[in-house]
């Protein structure tokens, strides 16, 4: 791209304001270098990567580059066989360590953002160095002991050399021979070297070596000929210390060094990672959209250049996007010059940079702040000439200045390339002025260049309107306050203000009508024209929004009827919910009230046919009560079976048909005996296996001390299982007694007796019992599920 150009649009600015959003000072140097593409499918591919990036920053605010560092200068020293500071070799771990969480968080998103996946396909993994470092340095940049057997030999023995050394000079300035001869109590350094401070006049008294002296000349500060060994020793044990530090740091500067190549890549691939989020930021920043790229033809066809430029609601990045006045512009397939005119300080200036700006951003990977949808060309060079050029240094006045860029420009543009032209013939005589800006337009015309012209003069707005694919624009100017309104109409030449202007600033009267009479009629005319053109799109801009206005209220009402519409249905349905539970606990109390009647009846030995009506009406509610969830309260597993049905209990491999049926369990009656079963333990039994008809109940002959009296056995079934744990034997023998008689009358086929295991006595008598009862056929221990030697099952014999 043009150099001159790209400064003059102010691109840099933008670029510096893309540098605030990255993460550390090599992807900040990237940034301000971004140089617009020519090639689409790279301009279409860094749009892609901004897009991706603004939609992986909303899900996932982890991502982030904290601390990365530069570390390029350390690499090269590295590199060279120089020794890293711990500081340093901390940035190196720090960086990797950032890389490395990076990577993991980006992992596995090559489906989802495939763009960005391809910057990190195949990212460098240096080995080792993270480890090395963190074994021999602390996050705070001390070297650690352990990172090698020999320094860590050498603290302990400059810790034990430093101790011995203060002890001995403690012992010296605590002695009360020496305290009256010492300055101070205290023990000092210098020159690395431990000393005590002696009083000068009592210089000789205490044998020692002078280091310093205090700046009144009052105080000596000596070292004592006994610790001249031990400081000796220490001061030794301190340059061993230093040397096997150097060794180690050496040695992890020469691991880095061997890998420089990997990680400088990796540098790189984080800085160019770190630009693609600032681009997504910047684009967060300024409200920016996606823009729609399309190719050049390399062939233009029928004169026009197959430029394409719809930008809607556009705004110029650089502004204050609180007072920036938005723009549409459109060049289509049928145009491709677009001239603009209006009042100086209007905005046609800015409408150029704007139009520019968004070339360069596009071409760069950015996002630009307009409404989605706006689609703009990618072209091979952006030309622009725009601002006061005059130069005192080069003799140049503003015309000769501008004239040297269009010269500049036009041997350099192409039908590829996009022309921005500002107060285009200014600067000099305005007839000829005109007619070169004429020329100059025929001449862009001629070439298929796509260009956008500022000017002045009404001659071209005349070209315009007369020659295919060129259109004329205008900035608007508010008569009543005197001030531009920014805003661009397309289609329509800017108006001739001066003379209202003049005439509402108190211009005497006479001149004006003076002047008027100057103008030729038909442009009078033409400026009445354009002048009620104007009002009526003014009439025409305040119906609309009336219409936006008052549809935008529609849509609010309608909204919160459809909303106050859900809320009473809400309300509706929690009622039926409220009634529909209220129902169902009623029914339950009704229910239980059945099986509480059902069951005095029967301990009375009364038929059942007296609560079969209320049963039947019972279920017969339960059908008609609706669900809360809107489908039957019985679903059709519930209701396949019916009473009058004969099931198979599952649990009791046994057959029988149902009395009684509620919603969650039924009664079965097998032969004489009636259980209670779920729903779920009921099977419908094989249509091979005939079902055996009800019996009648059977005819006992219940013995009594004075008789035997015939009876029909209906009496109540005392339960499958009688539990004796924990029982005496002879208790447990009479509620066993009483057990099995009455399980014998009601017709029970066999019962179960829970006696546990314990010493096996209770066992051994209920056993013995039940060999001797004459109701019982035979027994046996439970089932390993039913309790084992715990528990004796014993069938009754059936009459």
């Amino acid at each position: 791209m043009d150099k001159k150009t790209i400064s003059v649009l102010e691109f840099p600015r933008v670029l510096e304001k893309l540098a605030g959003f990255t993460s550390f000072s090599m992807s900040h140097e990237m940034a301000l270098q971004v140089q617009p593409t020519a090639d689409i499918e790279l301009a279409r591919t860094w749009q892609l990567q901004t897009s991706e990036a603004r939609q992986l920053l909303s899900i996932n605010t982890d991502i982030h580059l904290g601390g990365v560092a530069d570390i390029r200068a350390q690499l090269r020293t590295a590199s060279r066989g120089g020794v890293l500071a711990p500081s340093e070799l901390l940035d190196v771990k720090n960086t990797l360590i950032s890389a490395r969480t990076l990577m993991r968080t980006l992992g596995n998103i090559e489906n989802i953002y495939p763009a960005i996946a391809a910057v990190i396909l195949e990212p460098p993994q240096p080995y080792g160095i993270v480890d090395a470092i963190s074994r021999c340095i602390s996050d705070h940049g001390d070297i650690l002991d352990g990172a090698s057997d020999k320094l860590a030999g050498i603290r302990r023995e400059l810790k034990q050399s430093h101790d011995r050394l203060l002890t001995r000079l403690e012992r010296i300035i605590n002695d009360p021979h020496n305290a009256p001869m010492l300055q101070e109590g205290i023990i000092t350094q210098r020159d690395g070297r431990y000393v005590v401070p002696l009083r000068s006049e009592f210089k000789g008294q205490i044998k020692a070596i002078v280091h310093d002296q205090s700046s009144s000349g009052a105080t000596l500060f000596v070292e004592p000929l006994v610790v001249v060994e031990l400081n000796n020793r220490f001061k030794e044990l301190q340059l061993e210390e230093r040397d096997e530090e150097r060794r180690i740091l050496a040695t992890l500067s020469d691991h880095v060094g061997a890998q420089s190549e990997d990680i400088r890549a990796l540098l790189e691939l984080l800085a160019q990672l770190d630009l693609i989020f600032a681009r997504a930021k910047y684009a967060d920043a300024i409200h920016a959209v996606e823009p729609v790229l399309h190719p050049i033809p390399a062939k233009p066809e029928k004169g026009h250049p197959g430029s394409r430029i719809r930008l809607y609601n556009a705004r110029h990045p650089l502004l204050n996007p609180d007072t920036v006045v938005p723009i549409d512009l459109l060049l289509d397939e049928a145009t491709f010059i677009l001239i603009i005119t209006g009042p100086n300080t209007g905005g046609k200036t800015v409408t150029l940079k704007t139009v520019g700006l968004f070339a360069l951003m596009s071409q760069s990977g950015l996002h630009i702040p307009a409404q989605s949808g706006s689609e703009i060309s990618v072209f091979q060079q952006v030309f622009a000439d725009i601002g006061d050029e005059q130069s005192i240094e080069q003799s140049l006045s503003t015309f000769s200045g501008h004239i040297t860029n269009i010269i500049h420009l036009l041997k350099l543009a192409d039908a590829g390339s996009l022309v921005l032209l500002d107060e285009l013939g200014a600067g000099t005589d305005p007839q000829e002025g005109a007619a070169l800006a004429m020329a100059i337009l025929k001449d862009l015309l001629g070439r298929s260049i796509t260009s956008m012209v500022a000017t002045h003069y009404p001659e071209l707005k005349t070209f315009a309107h007369n020659t295919p694919a060129v259109v004329n624009a205008s900035l608007e100017f508010d008569l009543k306050t005197l001030r531009p309104t920014y805003h661009l109409t397309l289609g329509l030449p800017g108006r001739s203000n001066a003379l209202d202007i003049a005439e509402r600033l108190g211009l005497p009267e006479r001149i004006i009508t003076s002047a008027r009479s100057t103008i030729h009629p038909d442009e009078l005319k033409a400026e009445d024209l354009l002048d009620e053109i104007y009002h009526q799109r003014g009439v025409a801009r305040e119906e609309r929004a009336r219409a936006e206005a008052l549809h935008k209220m529609t849509a609010d009402t309608e909204r919160q009827v459809t909303q106050r519409l859900k809320h009473i249905e809400t309300e509706r349905q929690e009622i039926i919910t409220t009634a529909q539970k209220e129902m169902e606990l009623e029914l339950e109390r009704f229910q239980r009230e059945v099986e509480i009647l059902k069951k005095e009846l029967a301990r009375a030995r009364q038929p059942l046919e007296a609560v079969k009506a209320v049963q039947e009406e019972l279920i017969r509610l339960e059908d008609e009560t609706p669900s809360t969830s809107g489908t039957p309260v019985h679903t059709e597993t519930d209701r396949q079976f019916q009473v009058g049905n004969n099931v198979m209990v599952a649990s009791l491999n046994m057959q029988g048909r149902i009395t009684t049926l509620t919603t969650t369990d039924a009664e079965v009656q097998m032969g004489n005996l009636r259980i209670r079963a779920r729903l779920s333990d009921l099977r419908r039994p094989e249509k091979s296996t005939p079902m055996p008809e009800p019996q009648k109940p059977k005819t006992r002959r219940i013995v009594t001390e004075s008789s035997t009296v015939p009876k029909e056995s209906l009496w109540p079934t005392p339960g499958m299982e009688l539990d004796i744990r924990g029982q005496r034997a002879e208790d447990g023998l009479d509620l066993l007694d009483r057990y099995i008689e009455q399980a014998y009358v009601s017709g029970m086929p066999f019962v179960r007796i829970i006696h546990g295991k314990g010493t096996g006595r209770l066992r051994q008598v209920i056993r013995e019992a039940l060999k001797a009862n004459p109701h019982i056929c035979n027994f046996e221990s439970g089932m390993e599920n039913e309790g084992g030697d715990g528990v004796t099952v014993a069938r009754l014999k059936q009459d």
